[in-house]
């Protein structure tokens, strides 16, 4: 199986970042061949036919951007329901939500979100949830 990794672009050589602009203006029909696209981002055709199957850009819009989180939440009425508007607030969705029932007058929730049209950042939304009263241990499980 092979391994990917995520890196930061300023680690990377510029002709990762040139490859991809040539594939872009490819797809957006603003190069008509190969030849064009390589000449418009200044790399040559060996290079990019050498990259072009190996380089692609992570943009945000690509992303299926989902996120779980894990919370313990106060058996109280209304603390569930804050939470839920903070996501409401935020622009996220909610995709599931699983609770389970309260030991000691806590109740473990993970909640799956579609960050798809979140306006803040994903750190911002965990704080929001701290700021809940009543919640305690937020974790983001994952992200994709």
């Amino acid at each position: 199986m092979k391994q990917y990794y995520i890196v930061d672009q300023s680690l990377l050589p510029d002709m990762f970042g040139k490859v991809i602009a040539a594939r872009q203006l490819l797809e957006e029909g603003k190069a008509a061949n190969i030849s064009e696209a390589v000449k418009a981002v200044g790399i040559s055709r060996g290079s990019y036919y050498k990259y072009k199957d190996m380089v692609y850009s992570t943009d945000e819009a690509t992303w299926n951007r989902k996120a779980v989180i894990s919370l313990m939440l106060n058996d109280r009425p209304g603390v569930l329901s804050q939470v839920l508007k903070q996501v409401a607030e935020s622009g996220a969705s909610i995709l599931t939500i699983n609770q389970n029932i309260p030991i000691h007058q806590m109740a473990s929730v993970v909640i799956s979100i579609d960050l798809s049209h979140i306006t803040i950042t994903i750190d911002d939304l965990l704080a929001n949830f701290k700021r809940v009263a009543g919640t305690s241990q937020i974790r983001l499980v994952s992200i994709e």
